[in-house]
């Protein structure tokens, strides 16, 4: 057995608990291996029968004297009724829908049990309380315990049951990437001890200090992967694209709308960074609604006149289409070219026709490779292998952070030259995560909106004030305004939630056409629906031809709706911060007066932190932090597609471990820069390279 053995491999994984342990994200030994507890139970002091305290979690061990089934039929479950003896006492035990205990228990077994006590009238019970045989090697109970984030069907105890006898196996043949100067250096334990002492630890010690060796490892990774990204940057080649200056500036008086100061900053950085003959790798960051597209497509209008084609990447079909029609209003007048490519939708803006025409996928990809076409938006649709660009010179991407030098190379004929990079996010990211995992790309900010804009009213709304809001609602439609619902996230297996979250989206549209407004014209958008369904459905809603649409958390609803002046969030305290403060940027997009309601079934003296951060900031930036001390990074949007456990995304709000795992990558890459003296660290930084998500 090896790390990387396949969980098929692995014996007592039979196919249904491989397609389990695949809904976690778990293929091979080593994914098995760091799917960390996310807690602790500590049932290591054993207690006396006779000293237990009522409520109170413990652990006790003694002999089975009785055990049997019994039916109640009222409730219609099992119960398992047992005794349990030891020196100090008897007790009885009782275990909920689990008859199969009496065949796996049996009197004269001597057991260890962590539980509670309850009374129930005059009776004292132990309440289906976790079991385990005594033997020399507890695992389950009277010791600390772990319990690891599960899937329906996949419990903590399952998992417990697999990795001990894997760790066992492979306890004297795991590679450690980290050398051992290291290790001393900066007093880590051994990788061995680390998974052994994280998954079953001696103390509550032992689990901090391998939980401090998992962050290191982890950050040090990212940064050695972040500066080798650089590293490799720095030695390609880009097309030098000089400034238009006459250009720009008429392009910027074209504008109905002035410039923001940081729009102003930010598109210089950028131009000047298109000047130099090397790749630009910029990260753009800007709250929802604050112009990030058109200091984007000012830099495409650059390259496109210095007579090199522009890439814009969408991750949704809305949104690409999206940004087909903005940067088709912003160029119209340049004669520039543009063409937009999704899964079964291809159009045209040609110079020639002045007008948007449905093309054949055929022709789009002969101008494309003929350089005819100057800018080309879509989907990941654009890095398929029948797209051939012919003079390409910058990739836009939108929410897409991650795009390595081979994927840009892909998307050029000629090798010789690598593409500008500009990457744009509305999720504002806190700077320590931003440096870290970001640490290859240069950072602009745009932290201002547009001029003329109102601030958005956010309320907080409970089961008290429900009736006021949808009345409030109803006012708002009669004064001529469209309402977006936006329905709960639904926290349901990987396997089950976007069927689930349907569902509410369903459910939502249904009470609100038929109970609540059954007097407006309402419509639903969720993410099973056709693409053009959803499109035409948006299409209504833009042309005012719907009161209210109904949608998912998980549905792009990118399109610009300046009508719009509700946003409702139905179990609001489902979302992070950085969620709700996007779903509120979708409103407030003209000089109308804008709401964002926050729905709860809680009251709102009792409301959570996050929801009253959100009605007392605006600032994105701010709410990220927040967001990063409330809940801790692994909740902020786009995260999670690194691949980083929970565990070590707690370690990057430690600023001196992150800087110093970054003194130590610099340290590493100047003293060995392949890797020569360290062939096991190399090993693990091609392996985390392949773990985590480029797109």
């Amino acid at each position: 057995m090896e790390l990387s053995t396949p969980v098929e491999q692995l014996s007592r994984v039979g196919p249904a608990y491989q397609k389990k342990l695949k809904r976690l994200g778990i293929k091979n030994v080593r994914d098995l291996l760091y799917h960390f507890p996310h807690r602790y139970e500590d049932f290591s002091n054993i207690v006396p029968i006779s000293r237990l305290q009522l409520n109170e979690a413990a652990c006790i061990q003694g002999a089975i004297t009785e055990i049997k089934n019994i039916r109640t039929w009222k409730k219609r479950m099992f119960l398992t009724q047992g005794i349990i003896q030891d020196k100090s006492g008897i007790l009885k035990i009782i275990w909920f829908n689990q008859p199969y205990l009496t065949k796996t228990l049996k009197v004269g077994d001597s057991i260890c049990l962590a539980g509670k006590l309850i009374k129930k009238e005059k009776d004292f019970y132990f309440s289906n309380p976790i079991y385990e045989k005594l033997s020399a090697d507890l695992t389950h109970t009277g010791r600390i315990v772990p319990m690891y984030p599960e899937t329906a069907g996949l419990s903590s105890r399952w998992l417990r049951f697999i990795i001990k006898p894997i760790l066992t196996n492979l306890k004297n043949s795991i590679t450690d990437p980290l050398p051992p100067e290291f290790l001393k250096k900066f007093s880590l334990i051994p990788l061995s001890q680390a998974l052994w002492q994280v998954h079953f630890p001696d103390s509550k010690g032992l689990a901090k200090k391998a939980e401090d060796r998992f962050s290191f490892e982890e950050l040090f990774f990212i940064s050695l992967f972040v500066q080798k990204e650089r590293q490799k940057i720095k030695a390609q080649k880009a097309i030098a694209l000089p400034i238009q200056l006459e250009l720009i500036k008429d392009f910027v008086k074209r504008l109905p709308w002035p410039l923001t100061n940081a729009q102003k900053k930010t598109g210089w950085q950028i131009l000047k960074d298109l000047e130099k003959p090397r790749p630009m790798n910029r990260l753009l960051e800007g709250d929802v609604g604050s112009g990030k597209t058109v200091v984007a497509t000012m830099a495409a209008l650059n390259t496109v006149k210095t007579g090199y084609q522009t890439a814009f990447m969408a991750p949704t079909e809305i949104l690409a289409k999206q940004h087909f029609k903005t940067v088709f209003e912003l160029l119209k007048d340049f004669n520039v070219s543009i063409g937009l490519v999704t899964g079964k939708d291809n159009r045209l803006f040609s110079k020639d026709l002045k007008e948007i025409v449905i093309s054949t996928r055929k022709k789009l990809l002969e101008k494309i490779k003929s350089g005819e076409l100057d800018i080309l938006i879509g989907t990941h649709a654009l890095i398929q292998k029948e797209i051939k660009f012919d003079n390409l010179a910058l990739v836009i991407l939108d929410e897409q952070h991650r795009f390595g030098v081979q994927q840009r190379a892909h998307l050029c004929q000629q090798k010789k030259f690598i593409p500008h990079l500009l990457s744009m996010t509305a999720t504002p990211i806190p700077r320590t995560l931003t440096l870290t995992i970001f640490g290859d790309l240069d950072l602009s900010i745009i932290n201002e909106l547009p001029q003329g804009r109102k601030k958005i009213f956010t309320q907080i709304v409970g089961p008290e004030k429900r009736t006021m809001a949808y009345q409030f609602i109803k006012e708002q439609v009669k004064l001529g305004y469209q309402i977006f619902v936006i329905c709960p996230r639904i926290e349901a297996s990987a396997r089950l939630t976007s069927w689930a979250e349907v569902k509410a989206v369903k459910e939502e549209y249904q009470k609100l056409s038929e109970v609540v407004f059954p007097d407006l014209k309402i419509a639903m958008l969720h993410g099973k629906m056709k693409s053009s369904e959803k499109e035409a459905v948006m299409n209504n809603f833009k042309r005012g031809e719907i009161n209210i649409l109904v949608s998912t958390s998980v549905v792009e609803v990118g399109v610009d709706i300046p009508n719009a002046t509700v946003m409702m969030i139905e179990d609001a305290e489902r979302f992070g911060l950085a969620q709700l403060h996007q779903f509120r940027g979708r409103v407030g997009r003209s000089k109308h007066q804008s709401y964002c309601l926050l729905f709860t079934d809680s009251p709102v003296s009792k409301t959570s932190q996050r929801l009253k951060a959100v009605v007392s900031s605006e600032d994105g930036f701010k709410l990220a932090e927040k967001d990063l001390a409330i809940r801790g990074p692994g909740s902020l949007d786009g995260i999670r597609q690194w691949g980083i456990p929970d565990l070590t995304m707690a370690s990057l709000t430690d600023v001196l471990l992150v800087e110093k795992t970054q003194e130590a990558a610099k340290e590493m890459i100047k003293s060995d820069p392949s890797f020569k003296k360290h062939p096991s660290l190399k090993e693990g930084l091609k392996n985390f390279g392949e773990r985590i998500h480029l797109e």
